[in-house]
């Protein structure tokens, strides 16, 4: 029988994903079950970016630019310079995804075998990107107790060798919430341009920072221009997780013409999805602000109730729509499996993702679970009620 590759063993399972049989056998047997595993928003996909799909007069469904088209490209720089990002579109390479646009990133600047620093806990597919293209992931913790807040600069430095190419964050944190302030990046800045690094950051969650904070794009700092290089999707942003369209953006210029090359190998993004996504981008104001506003308002309760369960450590999230959430249990992927395949209140369970697939370091977060809200708010409560019923029960 052919062998599968080692690449292929190695490739990690997703926390997020990796429970789903488990909670389609309980709804098969009657049971409820609340999703606070995956960070897909119940937010409606603005009407502007739907209707753009459904009136549409093409005839041939043509391939678009390997890059994305023009027309898509020149509305999204304009987009980011109202953000205070200064690009234009040639710095933008469309992707299919914000994943295919980490695959195309690590797969040009990085060699099998190099190596890229990642605070942790971070987003698990970061693994998986990393496994496919033969590079390692060197991780630097950060810890719940500081709210994950950026590790000291030493903590990076003592991990540098001459195998590194890149430190990579995400901001807002997929799946702590944590937002980085400008003083952090400009410290990550300090490190990047003294060991000639890149600096990635996975910015889908930009739009969402609550309790009066702001969001720092590394494009937005001056100095970063050769070093610099921002992941972005409209998944999240526009409550549009299916229409798989994400972009690079960097203003190197030699990054961006090779991970164009990557681009053509695989043809082009799906026109359709293009068509919303540029649609999207004239969504106005007022729907963010009822989004950051219902999100803050889901956050606010969750956390709130997560803090009444004894033995629940918690922490704060100041952006994205994740929260960190230590148990009072050994091993949290057991938890989670037990909790649908053996338990129910009322015929109701709750999934939740194991964190231990966010770090990788054996070990770490084994009795941590991360929490999606992206539930409305009386589904939230009930989830952690049923939460709190089932630590009682799986403790005893």
């Amino acid at each position: 029988m052919p062998s599968i590759s080692n690449k292929g063993i190695q490739m990690p399972e997703s926390p997020i994903r990796k429970l789903v049989p488990y909670a389609e056998d309980a709804k098969k047997r009657g049971v409820k079950v609340f999703h606070l595993n995956i960070g897909q928003p119940d937010i409606k996909t603005p009407q502007v970016a739907l209707d753009a799909v459904k009136n549409n007069t093409i005839e041939t469904l043509s391939y678009a630019r390997s890059e994305g088209s023009e027309e898509y490209r020149n509305k999204l720089a304009n987009y980011y310079v109202k953000n205070n990002i200064p690009v234009n579109s040639s710095n933008i390479v469309v992707t299919t995804g914000g994943s295919e646009a980490l695959l195309f990133t690590i797969g040009s600047i990085t060699d099998p075998g190099d190596e890229i620093i990642i605070p942790e806990p971070f987003y698990a597919n970061y693994n998986g990107f990393s496994t496919a293209s033969g590079v390692s992931v060197v991780p630097v913790i950060s810890s719940i107790d500081d709210n994950f807040a950026l590790p000291k600069i030493e903590d990076f430095e003592k991990l540098i060798t001459a195998k590194t190419k890149a430190i990579l964050i995400c901001n807002p944190g997929n799946p702590t919430g944590y937002l980085y302030s400008e003083e952090e990046i400009k410290k990550l800045k300090e490190i990047v341009l003294k060991h000639d690094l890149f600096l990635i950051a996975d910015e889908v969650y930009r739009e969402f920072t609550y309790d009066g904070l702001n969001h720092t794009s590394v494009l937005s700092i001056d100095g970063l221009e050769n070093n610099a290089i921002v992941i972005d999707s409209v998944s999240k942003r526009y409550s549009m997780c299916g229409a798989r369209i994400g972009c690079i953006v960097s203003k190197n210029e030699e990054f961006i013409k090779t991970a164009v090359k990557f681009a053509q190998a695989r043809l082009s993004p799906p026109t359709y999805a293009l068509i919303a996504s540029e649609a999207a981008l004239d969504t106005p104001q007022s729907y963010f602000d009822d989004v950051k506003e219902e999100y803050v308002s889901r956050r606010n309760i969750l956390i709130s109730e997560l803090q009444k369960i004894d033995g629940v450590k918690v922490a704060n999230p100041k952006g994205a729509f994740y929260c960190v959430a230590e148990l009072p249990v050994k091993d949290s992927d057991h938890f989670a499996q037990w909790i649908l395949e053996s338990f129910n209140h009322n015929n109701e369970t709750v999934m939740v993702a194991p964190a231990s697939g966010f770090y990788s370091t054996a070990g770490e977060g084994k009795n941590q679970v991360r929490i999606a809200y992206v539930l409305n708010e009386k589904d939230l409560k009930r989830s952690v009620e049923i939460l709190a019923e089932a630590l009682k029960q799986y403790q005893n």
